[in-house]
C-alpha cells in the first residue's frame, strides 16, 4: 500500500528533509547534453538531410524529404471531423476562454513629453515568428497547442510553426484539431533536438523562427538551452508540481484527487499538502489509499507520491504560507475557508487557485490563464507564459533642437566622467556647447 511521507514544520530536521524532496529532480544529464549538441551540430551543417536522417532513426519514418513531414490544412480539417461527438465544441470553449483571458494582457505603445519638450516612449510590437513544440507519439496534448499558440496570435505574431514528433507516422487527432482551431500556420511532424535545431537555425525547407516555446523531454530541454541566444525560449521547465494549503474544510477525497492530478504526469511530479490539522492529514492519507487503486495511471501516481510528495503538518496557515513562499510552487491551491485572506500572505507562485472549487485541473485546460508556468522555485523571478512573451518593446527617443540643450550638457559631463570623449563630443557638437564642461 502506498503511504506518503509525513513531515511537520516543527521537526528538527524539517528543512533538510524538505530540501531533499524538492532538490531530487537534478540537472540535465551530461550524456543528454552531449548527444543533443551532436544533433544540433548535424542539423546546422547538413540541414534538411540531417533532419530527415534523424527522423528516420528516432521516429521510424520512411520519408524522402521534409515535405513528407508537413501536415496540410486538409489533414487538419480531417482530424477535426474525426473527433468524438462534442469534442470540437469543448476544444473551442477552451480556446475561447484562453483567448479572452489573454486579450487582457495586450500592451499598448505609448509616448510622453517631458518637461524639457522632448518626446519619449515605448513601442510594443509582436515577434515575427514563433515555433511551438508539442510532444507527440502516444501523448495527446491539445491543451499545450492552445496555451502556447493563442497568446502568440493575440500578440499578432505573423508566422507560427508547430513541430511535433510522429513515431511511425502516428499523430493525435486532438493535437491536429487544436492546431487548426488555434490558427497554426505550419505543422511539421518532427521532434526532439533536431526539431529545435531546425527552428533555431533554419534548413533549406524550414525557415528559422525568433522564439521557441512548448514542453518536451530532456533532449528538447537541452536543445532549447543550447540554442538560447540564437532564438528566445520560454523556459526550461522541470517536473510538474502542486502545493495545496488546506485548513481541513475541504473533502479529503478532493485533496487526494488533486494530488493525483499532478502526480499522473510522470514519476518525478510532486504534490505537497500543508495543513495545521494533523487529523485531516490522516484523512487525506486514507483517501489516497482508497482511491489510488482506482486510478488508470496508478503506478505513475504511486511513484510520484512515494518519491517527491509529502503531507506536512504546520503550526497554522501563516506557517503554511511561509513554507509555500520558500518553495515558490508552480501551482498553489488555497483550499481554505477564506482564501482571499490567505492570498495576502503569498508572495511567490506560478498560478494560485482560490477556494474549494478551484481545482488546478481547470487551470490546465479551460479556466483561461496559461498553464505554462514556472517550476522548481523559479516563480520567485518569472511568470506564466503570456502575450508579453510574444511581444518586444523598443524605446522611443525624439529630441528637438530647442529642447535638448539640457540633455546635451548632462551627457557631456557624464561621458567625460567615464572617459568616453566621443560620446561627449557627439552631444556637444549638436547642442553647440561653447566649451566642454569642466569637471
Amino acid at each position: 500500500m502506498t503511504r506518503i511521507r509525513q513531515l511537520a514544520t516543527t521537526d528538527a530536521d524539517f528543512d533538510a528533509r524538505l530540501a531533499a524532496i524538492c532538490d531530487a529532480q537534478g540537472a540535465l544529464n551530461q550524456s543528454v547534453i552531449e548527444a543533443t549538441d551532436a544533433i544540433i551540430g548535424k542539423v546546422r551543417s547538413a540541414g534538411d538531410a540531417a533532419v530527415v536522417e534523424l527522423t528516420r532513426k528516432f521516429d521510424a519514418r520512411e520519408i524522402e524529404s521534409i515535405e513528407d513531414l508537413r501536415v496540410s490544412i486538409d489533414e487538419l480539417q480531417a482530424a477535426v471531423a474525426r473527433l468524438p461527438e462534442g469534442g470540437y465544441e469543448q476544444l473551442s470553449l477552451a480556446a475561447q476562454r484562453i483567448e479572452w483571458f489573454h486579450q487582457h494582457q495586450k500592451q499598448d505603445s505609448w509616448r510622453v513629453t517631458d518637461a524639457l519638450g522632448n518626446t519619449l516612449g515605448q513601442r510594443v510590437s509582436p515577434l515575427d515568428s514563433v515555433g511551438v513544440y508539442v510532444p507527440g507519439g502516444k501523448a495527446s496534448y491539445p491543451s499545450s497547442v492552445l496555451m502556447n499558440t493563442i497568446p502568440a496570435k493575440v500578440a499578432g505574431v505573423e508566422r507560427i510553426v508547430m513541430v511535433s514528433p510522429s513515431p511511425r507516422g502516428e499523430i493525435n487527432d486532438w493535437v491536429l484539431a487544436a492546431a487548426y482551431l488555434a490558427g497554426v500556420d505550419e505543422v511539421i511532424t518532427i521532434g526532439g533536438a533536431q526539431a529545435v535545431a531546425a527552428l533555431a537555425y533554419g534548413t533549406e525547407s524550414v525557415k528559422a523562427v525568433d522564439k521557441i516555446v512548448g514542453p518536451g523531454n530532456a533532449y528538447v530541454a537541452a536543445a532549447k538551452r543550447a540554442v538560447y541566444g540564437q532564438v528566445g525560449i520560454d523556459m526550461i521547465a522541470g517536473p510538474s508540481e502542486v502545493l495545496i494549503i488546506t485548513d481541513g474544510s475541504v473533502d479529503p477525497d478532493w485533496i487526494a484527487m488533486d494530488m493525483f492530478a499532478q502526480c499522473e504526469h510522470d514519476e518525478m511530479a510532486q504534490a505537497l499538502v500543508l495543513c495545521p490539522d494533523t487529523q485531516f492529514l490522516e484523512q487525506v492519507q486514507d483517501s489516497i489509499a482508497r482511491l489510488l487503486p482506482t486510478m488508470e495511471r496508478h503506478a505513475i501516481i504511486a511513484a510520484a507520491l512515494e518519491g517527491r510528495s509529502a503531507l506536512i503538518a504546520t503550526t497554522d496557515l501563516a506557517d503554511a504560507a511561509a513554507v509555500s513562499n520558500r518553495l515558490a510552487p508552480e501551482h498553489l491551491e488555497l483550499a481554505v475557508a477564506d482564501p482571499e485572506a490567505l492570498l495576502q500572505k503569498i508572495k511567490h507562485a506560478g498560478a494560485v487557485f482560490l477556494g474549494a472549487y478551484a481545482t488546478e485541473s481547470l487551470g490546465d485546460y479551460c479556466a483561461g490563464p496559461n498553464h505554462v508556468l514556472p517550476t522548481s522555485g523559479t516563480a520567485r523571478f518569472s511568470s506564466p507564459l503570456g502575450v508579453y512573451d510574444f511581444e518586444k518593446r523598443s524605446s522611443i527617443i525624439k529630441v528637438a533642437a530647442d529642447a535638448g540643450q539640457r540633455l546635451g550638457e548632462c551627457t557631456s559631463v557624464l561621458a567625460r566622467a567615464e572617459g568616453l570623449t566621443a560620446h561627449a563630443q557627439s552631444a556637444e557638437m549638436r547642442f553647440k556647447a561653447d566649451k566642454p564642461p569642466q569637471l
